[in-house]
């Protein structure tokens, strides 16, 4: 797979190069908005690593053009900026993930693996992901069991996004963790057992495995 990298910091974009270049993609570099917007724009690439502040063309701008163009590649955003409003306005863009820096490497890789497993081998992957009678759009973050809907929260809703997106593999306490709270989070990791167990109360007590020592999986209902 083929990967782009828009960022203005040099070091940065290199050590990045060469550590997804080791995991196996085909990595591109690029230092500015609008070489960024051109090289994106020719539709060869499966994912965007995309800095807001770069020189030429802003990362907001650049998600916008790709997006009113009718480019559906998906788009991580690396910001320096912090705050809820930064995020929603990269998001509202039409980015698919958001992340601040500094940030773990480790959490970069997981979050690119994440966003091509959703688009999937041939593009533009359904959002809506059924597991047995369990249907999560993961667009509209709407839940449904069987014909009726499931209200949760933003968290609970991404615990079981990481599970849904893994349906049937183990998903470890620490990858949720990394993927919900932030590599960052330093509270109690048993946080993940609470919302694990509130899920379990909302769609029943067999859909979430607890597979002891690895993590949970999800499965559908015998």
């Amino acid at each position: 797979m083929r990967l782009l990298i828009v960022e203005d910091e040099k070091r940065l974009a290199v050590s990045l190069a060469k550590g997804l270049t080791a995991e196996g993609y085909a990595v591109d570099v690029v230092h500015d908005g609008v070489e960024g917007l051109h090289r994106a724009s020719e539709g060869v690439y499966d994912l965007v690593i995309l800095d807001i502040m770069l020189p030429g063309m802003n990362g907001y701008r650049v998600c916008a053009a790709l997006r009113a163009a009718g480019h559906d590649v998906p788009i991580l955003m690396l910001t320096a900026k912090d705050g809820e409003y930064d995020e929603a306005e990269g998001l509202d863009t039409g980015a698919d993930d958001y992340l601040t820096k500094p940030f773990s490497y480790v959490v970069l890789v997981a979050r690119v693996k994440a966003l091509l497993r959703r688009r999937g081998p041939a593009g533009g992957a359904s959002p809506v992901h059924t597991v047995g009678e369990l249907r999560v759009d993961t667009a509209a973050r709407r839940v449904f069991l069987a014909d009726d809907e499931v209200t949760l929260t933003a968290k609970e809703f991404s615990v079981l996004e990481q599970l849904v997106l893994r349906a049937g593999e183990v998903v470890s306490k620490a990858d949720i963790l990394e993927h919900v709270w932030d590599f960052a989070y330093d509270g109690d990791p048993n946080i993940v057992e609470v919302y694990i167990s509130t899920l379990r109360r909302k769609l029943g007590p067999t859909l979430i495995k607890t597979v002891r020592g690895a993590g949970y999986r999800l499965e559908a209902r015998p």
